[in-house]
């Protein structure tokens, strides 16, 4: 099967640790299930905003990191910590 395929149906698939926990959510009452599910709903849309903001970002941490690789190269940074006189 196709990598890509695979890829794409595996994500369509529920996992069986959410299904236990969606099953036990099931027994609560109604207003514990929406709170559980606002819960869920708000870490994946912050999973979402961070994933965006990351992906914007790249280009600018790349030239960050360039730079910091050429700081390193002409000998202008020093290694400091706590094991370090």
């Amino acid at each position: 099967m196709d990598r890509q395929i695979a890829v794409a149906q595996d994500t369509k698939t529920m996992t069986q640790l959410l299904q236990q926990a969606l099953a036990q959510l099931e027994e609560l009452p109604a207003a514990e299930q929406d709170a559980i599910a606002a819960l869920i709903l708000e870490e994946l849309d912050d999973e979402r905003r961070w994933d965006e903001s990351f992906a914007r970002t790249q280009e600018q941490l790349g030239r960050i990191a360039e730079q910091v690789r050429q700081e390193i190269r002409a000998g202008r940074v020093r290694a400091f910590g706590p094991d370090e006189p």
